[in-house]
């Protein structure tokens, strides 16, 4: 294993930590059977550590998946593979994948 998948998953139990530490919005199984969960949408505004929270499980939501690209690209080794698909052949689709999704 390289160097950033340990970093890797250490941000995937960074961010199953913070997601239990989020309180629920809902009445659980319960309000969804019986119906008593409508106001899932209603705009409420999270203060102090919950919101805190929030931020920090969006701000490693986005550092996960730049890892899990980079994973992806840097995985592929420095030579060809089977099908002949060189590594930088294998970056300049995912930078073309990114940049495309982007604008």
């Amino acid at each position: 294993m390289q160097w950033y998948d340990w970093i890797f998953w250490v941000i995937c139990v960074i961010i199953i930590v913070l997601s239990l530490l989020q309180g629920g919005k809902s009445e659980g199984a319960s309000g969804a059977i019986t119906g008593g969960g409508l106001n899932v949408f209603v705009k409420t505004k999270e203060r102090g550590s919950e919101l805190i929270v929030s931020y920090l499980t969006l701000g490693f939501g986005i550092v996960f998946l730049f890892l899990a690209l980079l994973s992806s690209v840097l995985g592929v080794g420095g030579g060809s593979d089977s099908s002949g698909v060189t590594a930088d052949d294998s970056v300049t689709t995912a930078i073309n994948l990114i940049t495309n999704f982007l604008f």
